[in-house]
Parts: C-alpha cells; sequence; structure tokens
C-alpha cells in the first residue's frame, strides 16, 4: 500500500476539509503510507494541497488522465501546479483504453472491450480518431516503436510526469509497455508531426471529476 487517493466530488468547502481531515487521520494512523488525489484540476489541487499542508500530510501525488488525444492538463495547467507544488504525477489511462494501441488500427474487432460496451465506449473509436491512431503509429513505425509504447514515451516525455499507470489483461502487453522506456527521447520535428495528430478525441471520461470549469 503506498497512495491513498480520493476522487473530485462537488461538495461544500466544510464538508471538503472534513475528508482531507479524514485522509490525514489514515496516514497518521499507519492505514496508507502517502496522501494522493486524482483528477483535481489545478485550482482544486492547490486548494487540497494547501489544506492537506496546514494539516502536516502533504500531497506527495496527483493521478489526472492523460495521453496523446486526451491532453487536458495541458490545457488546465496542471502539470505547471503540480511542479510549483512540488507534487508527484502518475498518468492513467495513457493509452486511452486501448485506443492508442494496435488493436483497433482496422476499426473495432469482435469480442474486444468496445464492442462489447465495456469500459470503451464505440463512439471513442469514430472515423476521426482512427485517423488519429493511424497517423500516429505511423509516426511509432519509423521510430521503430508500437503505438503503445510511443504513447507512453510521449506521456513521459520531458521528465514532467513521474509515472504512468497501465492496464494489461496479458503478460505480453506489460512486456511491450516496458519496450517504451528503449526509447523515450523525441526530436522537434516528430512532436511537432504528432502534434498534428494527437489533438482531443473526446475520451476523457473523467471531465466532471477533474471540475475543468
Amino acid at each position: 500500500m503506498s497512495i491513498f487517493s480520493i476522487r473530485t466530488v462537488s461538495i461544500p468547502t466544510r464538508r471538503s476539509r472534513r475528508r482531507w481531515g479524514a485522509l490525514d487521520a489514515a496516514v497518521r494512523q499507519g492505514k496508507a503510507l502517502y496522501a494522493g488525489i486524482s483528477s483535481y484540476n489545478s485550482h482544486r489541487t492547490r486548494e487540497a494541497a494547501a489544506i492537506l499542508r496546514r494539516l502536516g500530510t502533504p500531497c506527495l501525488i496527483h493521478q489526472p488522465s492523460y495521453s496523446m488525444i486526451n491532453r487536458w492538463v495541458e490545457e488546465d495547467g496542471l502539470l505547471d501546479t503540480l511542479a510549483q507544488e512540488g507534487i508527484g504525477s502518475i498518468a492513467f489511462s495513457p493509452l486511452a483504453q486501448g485506443v492508442l494501441t494496435a488493436k483497433y488500427l482496422q476499426g473495432v474487432p469482435e469480442q474486444s472491450r468496445a464492442s462489447e460496451g465495456k469500459s470503451l465506449d464505440r463512439r471513442m473509436l469514430g472515423e476521426d480518431n482512427l485517423h488519429k491512431v493511424r497517423g500516429l503509429n505511423a509516426i511509432a513505425q519509423r521510430r521503430g516503436q508500437s503505438l503503445a509504447q510511443m504513447s507512453l514515451a510521449w506521456v513521459l516525455r520531458g521528465g514532467r510526469v513521474t509515472s504512468a499507470l497501465i492496464g494489461a489483461s496479458r503478460p505480453e502487453q506489460i512486456v511491450e509497455c516496458i519496450g517504451a522506456v528503449r526509447n523515450l527521447d523525441f526530436s522537434e520535428a516528430e512532436l511537432r508531426e504528432i502534434d498534428g495528430f494527437a489533438t482531443e478525441g473526446g475520451v476523457n471520461l473523467w471531465t466532471l471529476s477533474a471540475e475543468l470549469k
């Protein structure tokens, strides 16, 4: 057990402070080793960090959704906020729930999560997103990587994201993802080309949690 994480809900400030008090108590009682948050935007992150600091249990990690087709953390300025607050980050869904893998390059295969409606809305695999995925895959191939490997390397580029959280159903998927560390560098030309395809894909299921207003 390493991180005790609370997701955002819209609640009054008084109740919010009680919640942070409960998190502080969990760490002090040894029920958790560290305090962390998930899906908070910059404003809520600063608020949470200040409260936890006053309680004496600083926030050490933030878990935002982040991928090449889900870049809200950049628009929100969250990565800058985390750097200013001294909080680490672990990006979840860096493969956009499997969209940024080779699985859907030719459409939606049978017995996939998307075909069965399991945690991946088929609407996320419209022609616009598939065009982006195919374009990104072509860049990955030129880099000698799979699309999944390049997607993870891109999230970790520049050292601004501490780590990336992957989900795997088979051992070979873990091996493939680990292979991303063999090439974490991007040229400026590659980043510019990637930006042509790495645009909002409507895959952020946590928009309300992030409180992007």
